[in-house]
């Protein structure tokens, strides 16, 4: 597991292997990797959302925990990156709201 800081937010990321045996393929099994990641508030022990499970990447899955590890992480910063843009345009909209409304008086 690797933890992460951004913007006030604690992000983990956990890789899961897929060792599935197939038996119709006799050949070396080669591992396929997921990565889990979960968001936090800071100073916060309940994650802001149900944990995500990132496992394909261009159609196809994880070939290394490296990959799944790097994935995972940029996918939460750009998730921690729109709820961010999401309230300081809720933030900006109110506030437009309150001076437009105080400006009519």
């Amino acid at each position: 597991m690797r933890t992460y800081e951004y913007h006030g937010f604690t992000i983990e990321v956990t890789v899961e292997a897929d060792f599935t045996l197939r038996p119709a393929e006799r050949a070396a099994v080669h591992p396929h990797y997921a990565a889990v990641v979960r968001v936090y508030q800071a100073g916060n022990a309940i994650a802001t959302f149900s944990p995500l499970r990132f496992d394909i990447a261009g159609g196809r899955p994880f070939d290394t925990e490296a990959d799944a590890l790097m994935a995972g992480y940029s996918a939460a910063r750009r998730i921690v990156d729109d709820l961010f843009a999401r309230a300081a345009d809720a933030a900006d909209s109110a506030l437009n709201t309150l001076t437009g409304s105080k400006a009519l008086r």
